[in-house]
């Protein structure tokens, strides 16, 4: 199965309706790039009227956890995932639609090959980088990404 948009914006419908239901978007996916977007709206807004840090945080996640689903998916490998650490910088107010995108495809390639031919677990930061519609940051974060191959 290839990972898509359509494919992984069903996904969060079903198994993290909190995302679906704040507006995060998958828009784009390739082998070393994830694009998601998320717009601000009532649902998703925190009493300042900028969108919540959380809402953010799932976007963000997901731009670098559907590369690591691809990249698993793509070894034919049993391996498992789990953030074990995340960190957040938040330069300006969240407002409008948010763009996400996170570049390291090809790091995630490479960690999963070091954890199939070592059998030992790895682990990878990931950035994803946040922007509004006139291309200013608004927030970053980033995410170790902990992959063990299972038994």
């Amino acid at each position: 199965m290839i990972i898509t948009p359509k494919k992984l914006n069903a996904f969060l419908m079903f198994k993290l309706p909190a995302a679906y239901f704040t507006g995060v978007r998958t828009k784009h996916i390739d082998k070393e790039t994830c694009v998601v977007t998320v717009k601000h709206r009532w649902i998703n807004q925190n009493p300042f009227h900028s969108m919540f840090w959380a809402v953010q945080g799932m976007a963000a996640e997901l731009t670098t956890g559907a590369l690591v689903m691809q990249q698993i998916k793509a070894s034919g490998k049993n391996i498992s995932m789990l953030v074990a650490k995340n960190n957040a910088t938040f330069v300006k107010k969240a407002t409008g639609r948010i763009t996400f995108v996170c570049k390291e495809g090809l790091e995630v390639e490479k960690t999963i090959q070091k954890a199939i031919e070592t059998g030992e677990g790895q682990t990878l930061w990931m950035h994803a980088k946040g922007t509004n519609a006139e291309g200013v940051e608004v927030s970053s974060f980033e995410f170790q990404w902990t992959l063990k191959l299972k038994p």
